[in-house]
């Protein structure tokens, strides 16, 4: 059994935007190292090859003749790169890769899991392709909606004929149901190194550097349904308790930033920009001379250990918002030992004051008033700590394969892990196009 990842996003920088990056990565590791030989598609780097093997996974990077034009980032040029993306690669993905694969043996399967709007035309023309090819009983189609962007744009009843829906909550299920359709949920989860404990030094560094100051983290896109301003109304009415909050921000590129941190400054809160000297190397360089600072907007990426150390070391991480169809943020926060003080939408994780802090309104008084009873007793602080670790390791990627995906699709897992997906002695083809930039097999 071979599975087929199809994403727009993925592990290049180039096509690393948000959380459905961090989701195809997760997934596609776990799936190789139970065994499976695991194939990742998606729009990558122009500049790198067509298609490598990376451990255990095969990448194959699409629409780089489109991607050699629209250089910032994968959503530039999206509809080209959709409409490419739907048109190219189910030929390719039925007569290079799955009919050699099931003509070598008649006991051969495969599995495609295709992500968000994007992708629905490349489904629709991969069950056609399938059909026609006579091949369609051997592919299990899994089409997964992560968020509710693009769904204006999704032929619901087409799609529904042509692949099993999944979606990631109980939350996104029904808002599904109000188009008719009735998803299967099958959960996000984390990789392994969002349980590799934070580094103490370092946690201990961060706490001396901000000593009797109340340290917030928010890590999200600059987006209304994330709650950014109920942030600056919670700093701020801390600052007013005397309580010297600090607020870490890290956001993303979008406009509505600069509204969010120009609200904080007409509130009399002390803004700054700050940037890492080097990525990952020295995360306390971005808080220099903070004494009289309330928010410091994080400029430069954090890495995964200084995301760990962060999480951990802050009082507490809000990652609460007013439309969340997963909470990957709130779930990252629990394993690295943090208090996670999420929304009340698609956080199926969360239990109010045992693992996590559910905050159910804008209102910055109910925030201050469930921290202050947290903070106020220790005991309490640290098993909701502990309890949030235990919560967290029932979503790693290979837990979910194996509770929840693997007996949906009524597959056992391999007795032995597999060296890679490429059958031994086989080539790999050459995607269209790749030859005119320079990519090799």
């Amino acid at each position: 059994m071979s599975f087929h990842i199809l994403s727009f996003e993925g592990p290049d920088p180039y096509a690393r935007v948000g959380g459905l990056a961090t989701r195809v990565d997760g997934l596609v590791d776990a799936l190789a190292s139970l065994g499976f030989p695991t194939h990742l598609w998606f729009v990558g780097d122009p500049s790198l090859p067509g298609h490598e093997l990376r451990g255990n996974v095969i990448l194959h990077r699409w629409c780089q003749w489109i991607s050699a034009l629209h250089r910032s980032s994968v959503y530039d040029g999206e509809w080209g790169k959709a409409a490419d993306f739907a048109g190219s690669l189910p030929p390719f993905l039925v007569d290079q890769m799955l009919r050699p694969q099931f003509e070598i043996s008649a006991q051969e399967r495969a599995v495609v899991i295709a992500e968000e709007w994007q992708t629905v035309g490349a489904v629709l023309h991969l069950d056609e392709r399938l059909r026609h090819t006579g091949l369609r009983s051997r592919v299990r189609l899994l089409w997964n909606a992560n968020n509710t962007f693009g769904f204006e744009h999704i032929p619901w009843e087409r799609l529904a004929r042509a692949a099993t829906i999944t979606t990631v909550s109980r939350y996104m299920k029904q808002l599904m149901r109000e188009r008719g359709i009735d998803a299967v949920v099958i959960p996000n989860g984390l990789p392994p190194e969002a349980f590799e404990p934070p580094n103490r030094a370092r946690v201990a560094q961060l706490r001396r550097r901000v000593r009797g100051r109340t340290l917030l983290a928010k890590m999200a896109r600059w987006d209304p349904d994330k709650r950014w301003m109920q942030a600056v109304e919670i700093v701020t009415a801390m600052k007013v308790r005397g309580w010297r909050p600090l607020l870490l921000a890290r956001g993303g590129s979008e406009p509505y930033g600069e509204e969010v941190l120009s609200a904080a400054r007409a509130r009399g809160l002390n803004v700054v920009d700050a940037w890492m000297e080097t990525d990952g190397v020295d995360f306390l360089s971005a808080l220099q001379d903070v004494a009289a600072i309330d928010v410091v907007n994080l400029k430069s990426h954090v890495d995964a250990e200084s995301r760990r150390v962060l999480l951990r070391a802050s009082d507490a991480v809000l990652a609460n918002s007013r439309h969340e169809p997963f909470g990957l943020v709130g779930l990252e926060t629990m394993a690295a030992g943090g208090v996670a003080c999420i929304g009340s939408s698609g956080e199926d994780y969360a239990v109010a004051g045992q693992n996590a802090l559910i905050l159910e309104s804008d209102d910055p008084e109910e925030f201050l008033s469930l921290f202050d009873q947290l903070r106020a007793h220790p005991r309490q602080m640290r098993a909701l700590r502990r309890a949030g670790r235990d919560t967290a390791r029932r979503f790693a990627w290979p837990a979910i394969i194996e509770r929840v995906l693997l007996p949906r699709l009524n597959i056992a897992r391999p007795p032995l892990p597999r060296e890679s997906g490429v059958p031994r002695g086989a080539s790999l083809p050459t995607a269209p196009g790749a030859a005119i930039l320079g990519a090799r097999a």
